[in-house]
């Protein structure tokens, strides 16, 4: 399985809902039942979309009156209570794979919310406000222990002029099972094959080396905390502590700092299929502006079995998620909104929308 890349042109840009406009969702047929705007909906999952996830309940509950509970604890701990039935839904950054659907006899929905960038930040004395670079060898050899020093001649070399200090570099990574790790391990499987081999793609891996913090948060703080640390977290964490992020340099040869633009740009290859189930990869994405480790973050929706006021107060909010106003939310907080051609697809999967056009 794992996941698949797709590498075909679609338009981009922010989304008019083309399912029920802009309307909140008590607003025609395609609205909340009564009982479902009285509804309380929990979920749990990734930290990587928390901030937008925490916007997007507040201003929901706001204006329809259902409160969404939302536990960031990482996306491999949203796997398993969603597998448990313990929340209504699930959110994760790593798509579920073969073995974890059958878990739940298929009987599952990934619905793509937003895209973010995982970034490379770090706490390096003497470097200043320098925007350092990375190429992929480089990262990977950091990441496998290797390269252990900040002034070792291959980082000099991506960093002319930069006061790069003789100490050690401390790596800090996931300690929980998480769909951020995922992203970034994918991107490093598809440009290292020893990484590929010796460590792989998953939502928890064995570290060759470094230190464990739990969740975006914990990784964020122990690199702030620790001089001479260099670890991954998604744009909104790195930015929101004053923290500095890396460009990287892409697959097209050119060093990309992470934007909205440079995420969307490394969307701009997706082309779905009417029956996609969602699960795609777009970390290493072709294109010159691409930001390499960029990725979807994904609802965890049940097909059938949920309470059906929950289930109608679930795909209602989906429906408001895949509004223009909403993607503008997301813009607002560094996360890139998603592809019009993917928003048309969930829109789609809606219970009572017409089929996408094949």
């Amino acid at each position: 399985m794992l996941i698949r890349s797709y590498h075909l042109a679609a338009s981009l840009g922010l989304a008019t809902l083309a399912c029920g406009g802009d309307k909140a969702p008590g607003d025609g047929a395609g609205g909340a039942s009564s009982a479902a705007a009285r509804s309380t909906l929990t979920g749990a999952g990734a930290t990587f979309p928390n901030p937008i996830y925490t916007k997007w309940f507040d201003t929901y509950a706001k204006s329809t009156g259902v409160r969404i509970n939302y536990q960031s604890i990482g996306s491999g701990g949203g796997i398993r209570q969603f597998t448990e039935r313990t929340v209504d839904f699930g959110a994760t950054d790593g798509p579920m794979n073969d073995a974890q659907i059958r878990a739940v006899q298929g009987n599952v929905v990934h619905i793509p919310t937003v895209i973010g960038a995982v970034v490379l930040t770090y706490n390096v004395p003497g470097a200043g406000s320098a925007k350092l670079r990375f190429d992929a060898p480089t990262i990977a050899d950091v990441f496998l222990g290797r390269l252990t020093k900040w002034n070792d001649r291959r980082i000099a070399a991506l960093n002319p002029g930069v006061n790069l200090p003789d100490r050690d570099i401390i790596v800090v990574h996931r300690s929980d099972g998480s769909g951020t790790t995922y992203v970034f391990v994918d991107y490093l499987s598809k440009i290292s094959p020893e990484w590929k081999q010796k460590v792989g793609t998953a939502t928890s891996v064995n570290w060759p080396v470094g230190l464990g913090g739990k969740g975006n948060e914990g990784v964020t703080q122990q690199v702030k905390q620790t001089e001479g640390a260099i670890g991954y977290v998604e744009l909104i964490y790195a930015i929101s502590n004053d923290l500095p992020y890396a460009t990287v340099k892409n697959a097209s040869g050119n060093f990309v700092e992470p934007t909205l633009q440079t995420s969307t740009a490394a969307a701009s290859g997706v082309d779905l299929p009417p029956d996609t189930d969602f699960r795609v990869s777009i970390t290493n994405a072709s294109g010159p502006n691409a930001y390499p480790i960029t990725s979807f973050t994904w609802l965890l929706i049940r097909k059938e079995g949920q309470d059906p006021a929950k289930a109608q107060a679930i795909w209602d909010f989906v429906r408001w998620m895949s509004n223009a106003e909403a993607q503008r939310l997301a813009a607002d907080l560094h996360y890139a909104p998603l592809p019009m051609p993917v928003i048309e697809l969930v829109q789609a999967r809606i219970p009572g929308s017409p089929a996408p056009s094949p």
